[in-house]
C-alpha cells in the first residue's frame, strides 16, 4: 500500500469560493464582523466532479492508494478577518473533507484545517481539532506557524502560546504539519518563497527549544522536503553545537518528520541521503503548487512516486517511505483504514 500523506482540496466547487467572498466583503464593510456559518450549498455530484478527473484519476494513474486530504492551504487565510470568520471557514471546509471521505473512504482520510486567529488565544482551534477527530475521525491537522499572512509576529513554536494546541494533540495522539496559508506580504511569493521560508524557520524554532521535554511524543511533519533544511543540514548541526543544544537526531528526531514534495529527482536524492530513512513520509501535494510536465524529463513534477521508485533505497526502505513510516506518524491511520478495508 502506498499512501500519500500531504494532499490538499484544492479543486473544490467555486460555492466555497464564493462563501469567502461573501466573507471578504461583510469584513469591508465591518471589519468586526461576526456573521453566522451560514449554508453552503455543494451537492455530493458536485464533489465527485471535482475529484474525479483530478485526484482520484492522479491517484490511479500514478499508483498511489490513499491520500491524507486536507483543506486548500493557501486558502485557509488566517490574517483575514477575526476570530468568526476563521471560525465559520474553518468549519465549512473540515466539513468537506468529512463529505469526501465519506463518499470516498477508500481514497481518501481527514486532516483538519484550524481556526488560528492572529491576537487569539487557541481556544477555538483547541475545539475544531477536537471536533475532527471525534466527530469526524480525521488523524491530524495543518498548523499555521504564521497566522499573520507573512509578518512572523506570531511566537515561535516552542513558546507556551501553543501549549493548548499541543496539548490537545497529544491527549488524541494525532501529529500536525506545520504549514503556512497565503502571502499578504509581497515580499513573499506563497508557494515559491513563504512556504519554504516558513518550514525553515518553524525547524530552527523547534531547534532552540525545549520543546519536546514537555512533550515526548508530539510530532511534527516539515512539508515540502522541509524547506532549506536538508541542503543545510550542515549548518544546523553546527549551529545545535554552537548554542549547546544536543545533536540533532537526539534533539528532533524522534519528533519531526518530513515529507517528499519535493519536485526533481537530484532534490529527493539529496532528502534521501541527508535525512534518516524513518524520518521521511511520502507525498505529492497533489493537485498542488506545481502542476506542470517537466521539459527535462516529460513528466508531471508533482509524480513524486517515481522519483521514490528511482532512488538507491532498498525495497525495504521503500517500504518504509510509503507506508510504515506514515503510519507511526499518524497512529490513528490504522484504525481508520481497518474501518473501510
Amino acid at each position: 500500500m502506498i499512501i500519500d500523506c500531504h494532499g490538499h482540496y484544492t479543486t473544490a466547487p467555486d460555492e466555497l469560493g464564493e462563501y469567502r467572498e461573501d466573507q471578504k466583503t461583510a469584513l469591508e464593510k465591518d471589519p468586526l464582523e461576526v456573521g453566522e456559518k451560514g449554508l453552503l450549498k455543494i451537492s455530493d455530484q458536485q464533489i465527485k466532479d471535482s475529484l474525479e478527473g483530478a485526484q482520484i484519476k492522479l491517484q490511479k494513474e500514478r499508483g498511489t492508494d490513499l491520500t491524507i486530504f486536507s483543506p486548500r492551504a493557501s486558502w485557509m487565510g488566517h490574517h483575514i478577518g477575526n476570530e468568526h470568520t476563521s471560525r465559520f471557514w474553518s468549519e465549512h471546509c473540515n466539513d468537506l473533507i468529512y463529505r469526501i471521505i465519506e463518499l470516498y473512504p477508500d481514497n481518501f482520510v481527514g486532516v483538519c484545517q484550524l481556526p488560528q486567529s492572529p491576537g487569539t488565544g487557541l481556544l477555538n482551534s483547541v475545539k475544531e481539532l477536537q471536533r475532527c477527530v471525534e466527530e469526524f475521525g480525521f488523524i491530524g491537522c495543518n498548523l499555521n506557524p504564521d497566522p499573520s499572512g507573512g509578518s512572523f509576529d506570531s511566537p515561535p513554536l516552542g513558546d507556551r502560546y501553543w501549549y493548548p494546541i499541543y496539548e490537545k494533540m497529544v491527549e488524541l495522539d494525532v501529529p500536525a504539519m506545520i504549514h503556512v496559508s497565503g502571502s499578504c506580504n509581497p515580499a513573499f511569493h506563497a508557494t515559491g518563497s513563504y512556504y519554504l521560508s516558513a518550514d525553515t524557520t518553524a525547524f530552527m524554532q523547534l531547534l532552540t527549544s525545549d520543546l519536546f521535554k514537555d512533550f515526548p511524543t508530539l510530532k511534527f511533519i516539515i512539508p515540502h522536503g522541509g524547506g532549506a533544511v536538508p541542503f543545510h543540514w550542515g549548518r544546523f548541526r553546527g549551529l545545535a553545537d554552537m548554542l549547546g543544544r544536543p545533536p540533532l537526531d537526539e534533539l528532533l528526531l524522534d519528533n519531526v518528520y518530513f515529507d517528499t514534495c519535493v519536485y526533481h529527482q537530484p532534490g529527493i536524492d539529496l532528502l534521501l541521503k541527508v535525512i534518516p530513512t524513518k524520518n521521511i513520509l511520502f507525498a505529492s501535494e497533489m493537485v498542488g503548487a506545481v502542476r506542470g510536465i517537466d521539459s527535462e524529463t516529460g513528466q508531471y513534477f508533482d509524480d513524486t512516486k517515481r522519483y521514490i521508485d528511482a532512488s538507491s533505497l532498498t525495497d525495504d526502505e521503500k517500504q518504509q517511505v510509503f507506508l510504515d513510516n506514515i503510519h507511526h506518524v499518524f497512529p490513528r491511520l490504522a484504525a481508520r483504514v481497518s474501518e473501510v478495508r
